[in-house]
């Protein structure tokens, strides 16, 4: 399970036969003991990877990101620390780390928030954040510490930047060594744009997925979803708009796509066992879960509370940093009367006042939230289906109620569906009761448990972590300076050399020459055996 626990079984057999070649003391046997128990923990946290041979300098842009974007950095930005390398983050959220090798630069450009509940409905984030992307491009250059960390991009070996919503900060990754994090995962826009077409027969796209196999009409409408949202976003509405307010400020640049396209690596937070698996090239890596840990102890007030509730258990209730506080009055009413009816505790995260909540709920606007999925009395999570929800909840063993949102929730709650670790219900449909039955045959059937404690048990039988294997591919596109061995030709070509349609129309006009040709030749047959015949009745 994620490579360590071999090397501390070794370490205890080392022990084991000096106790027995030398018969130690007790007193030394445990001096010993210590001493190896010391240097096994110093190796796991230093993980299996040599030391670095010199500290690099990277750049972190993150300059459009949430809350759970920012948290899929964080591990890998903290590890690289760790080993010695110098880190700046351009961010947009507040400081985070304490860490003497990270520096956080904040920038003041707001990022709006976006209201996901309109007149009754959640509705999609994708078109209201595209709108406000091109005025985030137009300001964020004017800012002076940004204007200054620009400046000075290339003194950085390497830049790592958020592949999704960030083309505003592309204009650094220019003659630069830069690799992407893919926050959401497998995306088949930025797969392509690497040269690994995923084809839509059975790939899902980014904001949904269906049972496979797919039918004829769930593979038209996949196919059709692929293209949409490629052309939406890239051709059509959003990057356009970016691209001309960059090149306001910088004329010399070459196009934002061309700059997207000299990647060196993507870091994909996904994992085969929890999504389709699809072929990779060697510049995609999955880091699924890195972010991912053992609970730790809760405070001892919470500790209690959870314990307290005896084997009924207790129901984890929380939708994620985006949605906060934003839940309609009428769905509320429904949770709140769901709750109430349910024997099990409940620990709700909500930001703002919540009234008439019974007596088994506990709200707060913040939980330890992989703490209290460890825990062994917590028996599902409700979740909105981020994620790094989802990849926790399968860490922690935990079945799931999912009530998906916005953006790649509902292609998360077909992957709880599928693999049946969990439920999902749908806002519009939501009801007391169907609260009430989802959550009852969840806790009661241990069909969930079971499967998503497999699942659990396959996402961490990996030979080496997600972590070190983020940190080992970073520090190998710095030490082969871009590492151009990596990318594939295929990102090089256009649509009609990719799919070899001027070859195809090359063997096409062939064919109708070898066919005009032949018919040729038959009228020229016929004619001769026409004439022969016709002189031989003459004769």
């Amino acid at each position: 399970m994620f490579a360590t626990s071999v090397l501390y079984m070794r370490l205890c057999l080392f022990v084991s036969n000096l106790s027995t070649d030398f018969l130690l003391t007790s007193r030394t046997m445990k001096a010993v003991t210590l001493c190896v128990l010391a240097f096994a923990l110093a190796d796991i946290a230093a993980g299996d990877l040599p030391s670095p041979d010199k500290s690099y300098k990277i750049l972190v842009l993150i300059p459009v990101a949430s809350k759970s974007h920012r948290n899929v950095f964080l591990p890998l930005v903290e590890s690289l620390a760790d080993r010695g390398h110098k880190i700046v983050m351009l961010v947009s959220l507040p400081p985070v780390f304490k860490h003497p090798n990270v520096t956080e630069i904040n920038f003041e450009v707001p990022i709006p928030h976006i209201n996901f509940f309109v007149e009754g409905k959640f509705l999609g984030s994708l078109p209201a954040l595209g709108k406000k992307l091109p005025k985030i491009a137009r300001d964020l250059y004017q800012i002076p510490s940004v204007k200054m960390l620009y400046e000075k991009r290339k003194e950085f070996d390497l830049i790592i930047v958020d592949h999704m919503f960030n083309e505003v900060g592309y204009p650094f990754l220019h003659e630069v060594p830069f690799i992407t994090i893919a926050t959401p995962g497998m995306d088949h826009r930025q797969s392509a744009f690497l040269g690994n077409v995923l084809n839509p027969s059975y790939a899902p796209h980014l904001l949904h997925s269906f049972p496979l196999p797919l039918s004829l009409w769930q593979r038209i409408k996949n196919t059709f979803m692929h293209i949409y949202v490629a052309i939406f976003w890239r051709s059509w509405a959003v990057v356009p708009l970016i691209q001309k307010e960059i090149s306001a400020q910088f004329p010399d640049l070459p196009p934002l796509l061309d700059i997207e396209r000299n990647q060196s690596l993507t870091l994909m937070n996904t994992h085969f066992t929890i999504t389709t698996p699809v072929p990779l090239l060697p510049s995609q890596v999955e880091v699924g879960a890195m972010h991912c840990r053992p609970g730790e102890p809760l405070p001892q007030d919470l500790e209690s509370w959870l314990t307290g509730a005896g084997s009924t258990g207790v129901i984890y209730f929380s939708l994620g940093s985006v949605l906060r506080g934003e839940i309609p009055p009428e769905y509320l009413q429904f949770f709140l009367e769901a709750f109430q009816r349910l024997p099990q505790r409940v620990l709700w995260k909500y930001e703002g006042q919540l009234q008439g909540a019974s007596d088994n709920v506990r709200v707060s606007s913040w939980f330890p939230q992989q703490d209290i999925l460890a825990h062994h009395n917590v028996k599902v999570f409700i979740s909105h289906g981020g994620l790094l929800s989802l990849q926790e909840s399968i860490f922690h063993e935990k079945p799931l109620l999912v009530l998906p949102v916005f953006g790649d929730q509902p292609r998360n709650g077909m992957v709880v569906e599928n693999s049946n670790i969990g439920r999902v219900l749908v806002w519009e449909e939501l009801t007391a009761d169907r609260i009430v039955d989802a959550l009852t045959d969840i806790i009661n059937n241990p069909m969930y448990k079971e499967n998503v404690a497999r699942m659990s048990a396959s996402l961490r039988d990996q030979p080496t972590t997600p972590k070190e294997r983020a940190v080992f591919w970073t520090e190998y596109v710095v030490r082969h300076r871009g590492a151009p061995q990596l990318r594939c030709p295929a990102a090089q070509l256009s649509w009609v050399e990719f799919l070899m349609l001027d070859v195809i129309g090359l063997l096409l006009l062939a064919l109708l020459l070898l066919l005009l040709l032949i018919r040729r030749l038959l009228r020229a047959v016929s004619a001769t055996l026409l004439g022969s015949s016709a002189k031989r009745k003459k004769d």
